[in-house]
């Protein structure tokens, strides 16, 4: 990802053909909490990438109440800290959930979609 096309993208709500309100990922905020080191938005972006299958599999196999609420609470501060709020809201929503498996498997299915959609995002700058 060059460091130019991330700010091109934060800059400018055109880019890509979607509003900064509609994008997965606030890259406003994320410039603002990384102070924008540029270099530090790619780290992080990479490193959340790297980490969405081992938090969507923590979610998936956690046995109980506390293993499903740590790994969301996980996946709600990772998501928090890039600026992907709506992964950060359904996150919170598993967060508060308790064992029904019915309710579980309606906000696992919310999750991956938005988890899809974010990565997508942070895969779309590698291919700018």
């Amino acid at each position: 990802m060059k460091p130019s096309t991330m700010s091109q993208w934060a800059a400018d709500p055109a880019s890509g053909g979607a509003s900064a309100a509609s994008r997965p990922i606030d890259l406003v905020h994320l410039s603002k909490y990384t102070l924008g080191d540029r270099s530090l938005e790619t780290e992080l972006l990479g490193l959340f990438r790297a980490q969405a299958d081992i938090y969507l599999s923590r979610l998936a196999d956690a046995v109980g109440d506390s293993e499903w609420k740590n790994a969301a609470h996980s996946l709600k501060g990772s998501a928090c800290g890039l600026g992907a709020w709506t992964l950060a809201e359904v996150a919170g929503e598993a967060e508060a959930l308790c064992a029904d498996a019915g309710s579980r498997a309606d906000v696992m299915a919310r999750i991956r979609d938005a988890v899809t959609a974010v990565n997508g995002f942070i895969d779309s700058f590698a291919e700018v």
